[in-house]
């Protein structure tokens, strides 16, 4: 018998088991149990994509494109106040049979209510990710150019009002301490956002002051606005940070039935050299199978102005590669 159905059945036997010694419970207790118990979550992701570097080198990889596995729970402490968590990981590295195992991707607690908004401790995407960076979170594959911000994921302690006519408001801080690792000094890197939302209009204004000693303590700040109809929705992002990069994207996104398609369009300019200026072309076809299953296919584009690509990916022999890059892929994606 395989280990994983011994260990299904030594499950249900002992889930069996507690019921039976619970029986005198009623069918509603029993119910409001069961509501009680964490939520299980996760999904499986394969992707095979081809990359290759005009004048460089070419690659084919088969890979695990961010399988997880999660773990969440709510319950209510008092009337209109309600308690939280999240512990989710990933890394499994799901396309090797040896792989190092699972990472910490999201992990935090927190309390939320309608009078107060929410709050939460731990490691989270970070508010202004959220509010600004629709495109660089959206495609499966596909490497977006994404905002200049340093504030990281962890150590997060993050605040979102409630809604205000359909404006929230919300602040972030990162609690770096000296204790973190050698040599380390504190810093207290902070996020503010302001998110406003009717019918089918959506704004979103954000600050990272990147105070967390990376040479350049200029705030990145973002702005990003988008339209929803029925089937279709279009977007736009603008990022900046001084000495570093100005990043503009547009996006739309049309759904038919099962099937939904994506295009959109960055471009870069470098505040220090424009000859490492470039752009991004991506775009997506997705069809969901199931409620649980989805496969679709990607292809990315990126045009450097001079040839620059060699700092992502430079050819065998040590030579800059050309000034194009371009990755078509495929994968499927099962979760539950």
């Amino acid at each position: 018998m395989k280990k994983t159905i011994l260990a299904s059945a030594i499950a249900a036997a002992t889930f069996s088991g507690a019921a039976m010694a619970q029986s005198n419970l009623s069918a509603a207790e029993l119910a409001a149990k069961m509501d009680s118990m964490p939520s299980v979550y996760g999904n499986i992701q394969y992707a095979i994509a081809h990359e290759n570097i005009d004048g460089g080198d070419s690659e084919l990889s088969h890979f695990d494109n961010g399988t997880t596995l999660g773990v969440k729970h709510d319950h209510e402490i008092a009337p209109g106040v309600t308690g939280f968590f999240k512990l989710e990981l990933d890394g499994f590295g799901a396309d090797e049979k040896d792989s190092d195992g699972a990472n910490i991707d999201e992990a935090y607690i927190g309390v939320k209510g309608d009078s107060f908004g929410q709050v939460w401790v731990g490691s989270d995407d970070s508010l202004y990710e959220s509010a600004i960076d629709q495109i660089a979170n959206f495609y499966e594959i596909g490497a977006s150019a994404g905002g200049s911000y340093t504030t990281g994921e962890g150590d997060l302690v993050q605040y979102v009002s409630p809604s205000f006519g359909g404006l929230t408001l919300g602040a972030a801080i990162q609690i770096n301490g000296d204790g973190e690792s050698q040599g380390a000094e504190k810093s207290y890197p902070y996020q503010l956002a302001a998110m406003y939302e009717v019918d089918a209009l959506e704004l979103a204004f954000a600050i990272d002051s990147n105070d967390n000693g990376d040479g350049n303590n200029e705030n990145t700040y973002g702005l990003r606005a988008g339209y929803n109809l029925d089937n279709l929705s279009v977007s736009a992002e603008y990022q900046t940070r001084k000495d570093v990069n100005d990043v503009f994207g547009v996006m739309g996104v049309y759904t038919l039935g099962a099937n939904q398609f994506a295009l959109s369009y960055e471009m870069v300019s470098d505040d220090t050299d424009a000859e490492d200026d470039y752009s991004i072309i991506t775009l997506q076809a997705l069809h969901n199978v199931s409620d649980h299953m989805y496969v679709y296919v990607e292809g990315y584009l990126q045009s450097n102005d001079e040839d620059s690509i060699d700092e992502f990916f430079v050819s065998e022999n040590g030579s800059p590669a050309g000034d194009e890059r371009a990755i078509a892929a495929v994968g499927a994606v099962y979760y539950f």
